[in-house]
């Protein structure tokens, strides 16, 4: 065969090798296109991807170094050139041109002072000129709303069209809704820690009053006992009084309960008598401090205490799939179910069972409310507390707090 004709079959050959990948790689750009969607549905992404972003950085508050890390965002949300956030006080966060602060700075301060968005054309900056439409902050309701606007927002561009002067005051809107979250995140914190102080004053008045009273008992006629029972009220009074961590494990609040147990045991003697049904595989299981224990006191205290005989405390944790089960179980004297009501209700009659309200409550918070305590009891017919705990670990924000102090003692 003459070599032209080898050759033009080799280039036809590569010519075509060369079309088939042609097509296959404008088939590739075709398919991906239709994956990332369409001119809408990705602008609809970026603006919701620039806003989670943003909002990460504004959840505990106004101040320079979260507004500025949020401005990065907030700036690329509006499209302008430049952007300043101003907290309460007037100090200045800036992306984009540091050489706008000064003119952001009194923008902000007159925003500030009047509490309505302004438009303002043709500010000089040096040799150059450039629009700015500022808007302020403005808490919609609680306690931020009453002091004023939160802070203002300045956008700069040239010229400052229609549609940034709508969109920089939502964003102002936006970014005081998320403060707001931020406060209420804030508030939900400080609910829980003082319903874990409410339960540890519950203990503190009558639990160690009584186990004082058992120990005293103890020393003359025997101290090595009185001197077990001093440890193990040490050990219990450590871990209820401690300062760090909103959660523990189920194997620390049990070793706890032990304390407890062994406490109560030296009053009751003879009359109580207490069963564990513990499956292994939940003992590391995260729960809320002081969950448990609580149920076990209430159990005591007011299922057995008055009961002449006193009874029985079975206190039962098992596997049930996606969720560890713990109950409390008592053979005591029980509760009228329309005083129980009251009680969860926050009525006349929920001192005397704080321990069971507040559980309730902080399980709700941390869970959900179909995660509360389950009460199945009746005068006479003793009491049956259940709670379900995801094995997972808190799936709120506020439960993320302090895990990692589950294991302090």
């Amino acid at each position: 065969m003459p070599e032209s004709m080898l050759l033009a079959a080799a280039l036809g050959v590569a010519g075509g090798a060369l079309a088939v990948g042609i097509v296959v790689l404008l088939r590739r750009i075709v398919l991906n296109s239709k994956e990332l969607g369409t001119d809408a549905e990705q602008a609809t992404y970026r603006t919701l991807h620039l806003a989670s972003q943003a909002a990460k950085h504004l959840r505990g508050g106004i101040d320079e170094l979260d507004a500025a890390r949020a401005g990065k965002h907030l700036r690329a949300l509006l499209g302008c050139e430049s952007l300043a956030i101003a907290d309460r006080s007037g100090t200045i966060a800036i992306d984009g041109d540091e050489a706008m602060r000064a003119i952001a700075e009194r923008l902000s301060a007159e925003v500030l002072a009047g509490g309505r968005q302004q438009v303002h054309r043709r500010i000089r900056i040096g040799t150059s000129e450039t629009d700015a439409v500022a808007a302020p902050i403005l808490a919609g309701s609680g306690s931020l709303g009453s002091a004023g606007p939160l802070g203002a927002i300045v956008a700069f561009a040239s010229p400052v069209h229609a549609g940034l002067v709508r969109a920089t005051g939502e964003v102002a809107d936006w970014v005081a809704a998320q403060v707001e979250l931020g406060e209420l995140d804030t508030s939900r914190a400080a609910l829980a820690e003082a319903e874990v102080r409410a339960l540890r004053a519950q203990i503190s008045p009558h639990f160690i009053y009584n186990s004082l009273n058992a120990i005293a008992s103890f020393i003359n006629t025997d101290p090595a006992q009185a001197r077990e029972l001093v440890l193990e009220f040490a050990d219990f009074t450590r871990y209820s009084f401690r300062r760090h961590g909103d959660f523990t494990t189920v194997a620390e609040e049990l070793r706890s309960i032990d304390s407890y147990l062994r406490l109560e045991r030296a009053r009751f003697g003879e009359r109580l008598t207490v069963t564990l049904r513990i499956a292994p595989e939940v003992l590391s299981t995260v729960v809320p401090f002081l969950s448990i224990q609580p149920l076990v006191e209430n159990a005591a205290r007011h299922g057995l205490e008055s009961k002449e005989s006193g009874g029985r405390i079975t206190i039962a944790a098992v596997d049930a799939g996606a969720f560890a089960e713990i109950s409390v179980e008592d053979d005591g004297v029980g509760i009228d179910p329309g005083v129980l009501a009251g009680v969860f209700a926050g009525g006349p009659a929920s001192g005397e069972h704080v321990g069971l309200r507040n559980v309730d409550a902080r399980l709700r918070q941390v869970y959900g409310d179909d995660l509360g305590l389950v009460v199945e009891t009746n005068i006479g017919a003793g009491t049956l507390v259940r709670m379900r705990v995801p094995k997972a670990g808190p799936r709120r924000p506020l439960a993320a707090q302090a895990i990692d102090g589950r294991l302090e003692q």
